[in-house]
């Protein structure tokens, strides 16, 4: 009888691990995917600004590309 036992309370306990297991992997997967979610308005910023640098540095240097696509070339300018 207690062969028996033991063995419900092993598969209990291994039941209650792969539970226990999959729930904090969903939890880690959950908050990876918000994570990513919350990083996209910084992805679109960076697409632009690469964009913008390129299409800047065709006229002028690369520097006062990455300063006009900054918003900083008004600070910058020689008079």
């Amino acid at each position: 009888m207690s062969d028996i036992e033991n063995k419900r309370g092993a598969d209990w306990k291994k039941n209650f691990q792969a539970f226990f297991n999959g729930l904090v992997l969903s939890l880690c997967a959950f908050s990876l995917a918000l994570i990513a979610l919350s990083l996209r308005p910084v992805a679109k910023w960076a697409n632009f600004q690469s964009i913008c640098v390129e299409q800047e540095s065709v006229k002028a240097p690369i520097s006062w590309a990455v300063r006009k696509c900054n918003g900083r070339s008004k600070v910058y300018q020689v008079k």
